[in-house]
């Protein structure tokens, strides 16, 4: 059986907990509370964070790597698209979630008013320019719910909680994050921490 450690509240985990109940599999998950990590945490990952996903002798840090190893292993429903020309772009794509987006988390959780300030900003700009993509289309790919809606969604859900108002301009990105929160998975991987994070 798949054992995923998992923060309560971080987003790389919550992208794995998605992955696995949109998969509808058996898989046990181990809470951890980022502010009191357990030591054999370190001894598992190097960089001594979550998401960890530990299968009989393999052990997987990095949420992106988790996902796409889990999309293997139980291929329906599949999140990454088959075709290698997809695949690819589906790659970048979630490439650059991690250097536009995410890399700003650290400075938002952990950083100066000024780091976090810069980081909102950074934020909010990026998700305003892609916006616009879901006035057309339900979801990054298209009509498909895929790797790249699982990718994003942990971020959507935090913007209030980390204090990013989107402008007008961004209104048909809410109306898809909407419908990514709804989707029973998405329901189901929750933490109590991360509900308390949307009023």
């Amino acid at each position: 059986m798949m054992t995923l450690y998992s923060g309560t509240t971080c987003p790389f985990s919550q992208r794995c907990r998605i992955v696995l109940f949109e998969k509808g599999m058996d898989f046990q998950v181990v809470d951890i509370d980022l502010f009191d990590k357990p030591e054999d945490l370190a001894v598992m990952n190097p960089y001594n964070r979550t998401p960890v996903l530990v299968e009989r002798d393999l052990i997987l840090y990095e949420s992106n790597i988790i996902n796409e190893y889990i999309d293997d292993r139980f291929p329906h429903p599949q999140l990454m698209p088959a075709d290698p020309v997809m695949r690819a772009r589906a790659r970048l794509f979630l490439f650059r979630f991690e250097d536009e987006l995410f890399s700003n988390i650290e400075a938002l959780e952990r950083g100066t008013q000024k780091q976090a300030d810069k980081a909102r900003g950074l934020i909010r700009d990026s998700l305003t320019q892609i916006a616009p993509v879901f006035a057309h289309q339900k979801y990054m790919l298209g009509d498909e719910f895929s790797m790249l809606d699982v990718a994003i969604a942990p971020l959507l859900w935090r913007l209030d909680f980390y204090g990013i108002q989107l402008p007008r301009q961004g209104a048909p990105l809410m109306k898809y994050a909407e419908r990514l929160f709804s989707r029973p998975a998405y329901i189901e991987a929750l933490t109590a921490s991360e509900k308390m994070m949307r009023k």
